[in-house]
């Protein structure tokens, strides 16, 4: 029962623990590792909250004082107003203003992501049932990256979320993912970065993310698409500079001969049905 109750409390406070991936009796946003999740944790905790915990309470003294104040055993004669004026303006005014508040670091946040920067590293990402398929356009690199089960699964190594090939990024560069699907709708999305994106068949969505630190991240499919919706996760190294050009030499080797043998079996199909 403690141990319970120390996992919900370091849950409900950001730290090192809930970083890169979820983590059991976790309540609160994993450890943000890009400007744009910084944003969005910031106008959660510092805006929504607060605003959300003043409205709670408020209206939580208003039913309490109407409880007290106007209870049937005090007041044996039942007033007759039917409204008050000022009231009235005071209920309307004052919900406007707090959206008006609410919306301008909200607006502020939202074209932050829109807005998507010169990119450094481009990749495809293109949901099937039930894996992702990923393109690096400019370095003619494309693969699959299949969840491992867990019979496969070695050591320290997260259930659900381990795939076969990762996708790997540099740090501190922006990164524009180009996300489709060729199936059903999918989303991609890695809560680490504060991205989340609609995958539509016949339709390519944009959004970008810039990594502040090293390290593994996980996602999943956010989009109901079938049967093993569950089974199709999102896993992003984010590695140094020189360690990312070491892995885009061998990533160019490791998928060359697969992208070529694909290549040549469409060729040689479509010759068949000439």
């Amino acid at each position: 029962m403690f141990k319970k109750i120390v996992l919900i409390i370091f849950s409900i406070m950001p730290s090192s623990l809930l970083a890169n991936e979820p983590k059991d009796w976790q309540l609160g946003f994993q450890e943000s590792a890009s400007k744009s999740m910084s944003d969005i944790v910031w106008f959660h905790d510092y805006m929504l909250l607060p605003i959300i915990t003043a409205i709670t309470a408020f209206v939580l003294f208003l039913l309490l004082y109407v409880c007290v104040r106007f209870r049937a055993s005090k007041n044996q004669v039942a007033s007759t107003t039917s409204h008050n004026t000022v009231i009235e303006v005071i209920w309307t005014l004052i919900p406007c203003l707090i959206l008006i508040v609410m919306a301008v670091p909200s607006f502020k946040v939202l074209y932050s992501q829109d807005e998507i920067p010169k990119a450094d590293v481009t990749i495809k990402a293109v949901g099937y049932q039930w894996y992702w398929g990923y393109e690096y356009p400019d370095e003619n690199i494309i693969f699959d990256s299949y969840m491992i089960e867990d019979k496969d699964l070695k050591e320290n190594q997260p259930r659900l979320l381990t795939v076969d090939n990762e996708v790997y990024v540099p740090v501190n560069k922006v990164v524009k993912v180009m996300i489709t699907a060729n199936d059903v709708l999918h989303a991609w999305a890695l809560p680490s970065f504060g991205v989340k994106r609609d995958a539509v068949p016949g339709r390519i969505n944009e959004t970008w993310f810039k990594a502040d630190r090293t390290g593994t991240f996980y996602g999943q499919c956010s989009e109901l698409c079938g049967i093993k919706h569950a089974f199709m996760p999102i896993t992003v190294n984010v590695v140094t500079e020189d360690e990312y050009k070491k892995w885009l030499e061998e990533a160019k080797v490791k998928f060359a001969k697969e992208t070529i043998d694909k290549k040549m079996r469409i060729v040689k199909n479509m010759r068949e049905l000439k």
